[in-house]
């Protein structure tokens, strides 16, 4: 028996612990999980059995046995590396070949739950889409710890291979432990999804478009449910739910609206992959992913957020209807906290690569390049952080700006020189080379527009963002002469009922700035809604 491990100075668990034991006590079936090692990963296998004697002894049904490679149990389930972990393989195809630690352990959670219950919680749409697959699939899903992005396509791939264990298989792969099977797939950013051989995702999705992706054999932007989709009347309906959307989730509710937030991506945005934020008043220094946490738990004390849930359609005119992946709502008003997106070079080879060495995101790529040679190409706040965390994880780089100088703080320039981390300055990629991946990038002088070539193995792009307007455009409403989102000092937007907040408005780019427009829009909402203001321009 697995004793449950003491900790030193401490006579109760602490909160997490103690509603982790609460989730795991409820478990109703035996959880049997397989740990094959050996001697070349002994670093790993000692963290998994950590992981897993802590977990067993939090919940009974949990039981652990422990193999070498050369056991004949490993030959029965064709295992042929270590460390790798397999659960309840007389019932299931589930298989993860590294170690659960860091964002992945939130993925381990509702893996062991769902095996407890044997019942994947999922919509109908999505169990439709399985009912009828036509075939076995084999499911390769890459994910690192530091990937934020990675826990929600991870639970889908388990869904998916606990509602059809008959033809679903499932290889969670960590690539900073097997990084030779990245690269036999190429799989140069995380998460990426393979089924049968075959790139069916790149980047996380909602439930069902992981499905349909999964059901076709490739990647699915649109998913129509075969059955109508629950209909859900509220006051206000906010899309995007970084911090303008979840503050002014918080504002609306507590100023006694119906508000819900739907988000078709990651909670928390652009925050949610920044390693550390040290302007946010209150936290001196904090983690992007670990403040997105907070205001989420913060927000879901008032209002239901809808995660992975992207809007298809917004019908304006007498009333509106806010259309997702999934159901209806029909609404009042609707906040556009959209946010922005990432920028391109548009450079030769940019979107070819794109997963096999060029990535827009230091924290969820970065680890896989350890020991590599990376550019990272900007000059702000945004490529001197990544820049900063790519070299303190052992990747070696290069920074490449266009201007004579940062415009990046000073804190955050001193940090790189004091680090000796290399400057092109005066200096833009042309070109980004490579057959299958990242292998070279070309480029120029802009003073004496003189060309060179530079071997690396990635190149990370943090050149700012353009605002995610296309829903926006999609209803009609104008916008500035920079692309942002045309709005009222109200935040009212040029269609009636329609409002905006963040970074979709322009100005400056901060959390802080943000949250304070989510503010400001879900009190000037309620206003309105109380003295409807189209309806006073309508009667003039």
């Amino acid at each position: 028996m697995t004793k449950k491990p003491s900790k030193p100075g401490s006579t109760a668990p602490n909160q997490a612990e103690a509603r982790l034991t609460a989730a795991l006590a409820g478990m109703q079936h035996a959880v049997p999980i397989l740990l094959f090692t050996s001697p070349a990963q002994e670093l790993f296998t000692t963290a998994a059995r950590q992981v897993f004697g802590y977990l067993a002894g939090l919940a009974p049904k949990i039981t652990l046995r422990e193999y070498n490679l050369d056991h004949e149990l490993a030959k029965k389930w064709q295992i042929d590396r270590a460390p790798a972990l397999l659960f309840d393989p007389e019932r299931y195809q589930i298989r993860w070949f590294g170690v659960p630690m860091g964002e992945e352990g939130r993925v381990l959670v509702e893996l062991l739950l769902m095996l407890g219950s044997r019942a994947p919680d999922m919509s109908a749409s999505s169990q439709q889409v399985l009912d009828h697959l036509d075939g076995p699939r084999l499911i390769r899903l890459f994910i690192s710890p530091t990937c934020p992005y990675c826990p929600q396509q991870a639970v889908n791939a388990v869904k998916a291979a606990l509602a059809r264990p008959d033809l679903v298989s499932l290889e969670i792969i960590d690539i900073q432990v097997h990084q030779e099977l990245a690269d036999k797939y190429k799989a140069y950013s995380v998460p990426q999804a393979f089924a049968n051989d075959k790139l069916i995702a790149m980047g996380a999705q909602s439930e069902e478009l992981f499905m349909a992706s999964l059901a076709k054999l490739e990647q699915q932007t649109v998913f129509i449910p075969e059955s109508d989709a629950k209909e859900i009347d509220t006051d206000l309906v906010i899309v995007g739910g970084g911090p303008a959307g979840l503050t002014a989730a918080i504002y609306a509710a507590r100023a006694g609206l119906r508000a819900v937030v739907v988000e078709g991506g990651l909670l928390g945005g652009q925050v949610a992959t920044t390693p550390i934020v040290e302007n946010y008043p209150g936290l001196t220094q904090v983690g992007g992913k670990t403040l997105v946490d907070i205001m989420v738990t913060h927000a879901l004390e008032y209002v239901v957020i809808f995660p992975g849930e992207p809007v298809m359609d917004i019908q304006t005119g007498p009333g509106l209807v806010v259309t997702t992946s999934r159901r209806r709502f029909t609404t009042r008003a609707v906040l556009l906290a959209t946010g922005a997106n990432h920028k391109k070079l548009a450079v030769p080879g940019e979107d070819r690569l794109a997963g096999r060495g060029v990535s827009y995101c230091a924290t969820c790529d970065g680890p896989l390049f350890k020991g590599k040679k990376v550019v990272l190409v900007g000059g702000g706040n945004s490529a001197l952080t990544e820049a900063l965390y790519l070299r303190n994880v052992g990747v070696t780089v290069t920074l490449v700006h266009r201007q004579a100088s940062f415009r990046a703080q000073e804190y955050l320039v001193n940090n790189a020189a004091a680090l000796g981390i290399p400057v092109l300055f005066n200096t833009v990629v042309t070109e980004i080379s490579g057959a299958e991946k990242v292998t070279g990038v070309v480029l120029k002088d802009t003073l004496t527009d003189k060309t060179t070539t530079l071997a690396v193995d990635g190149v990370f792009i943090a050149i700012g963002y353009a605002p995610a307007v296309e829903l926006a455009q999609k209803i009609g409403a104008e916008l500035t002469p920079d692309g942002y989102l045309k709005r009222d000092p109200k935040h009212r937007t040029t269609v009636a009922g329609v409002y905006a907040a963040g970074d979709v408005e322009g100005g400056y780019k901060q959390i802080v700035t943000a949250a304070g427009q989510g503010a400001e829009a879900a009190l000037a909402i309620f206003e309105d809604l109380i003295h409807p203001y189209w309806q006073t321009e309508a009667a003039k």
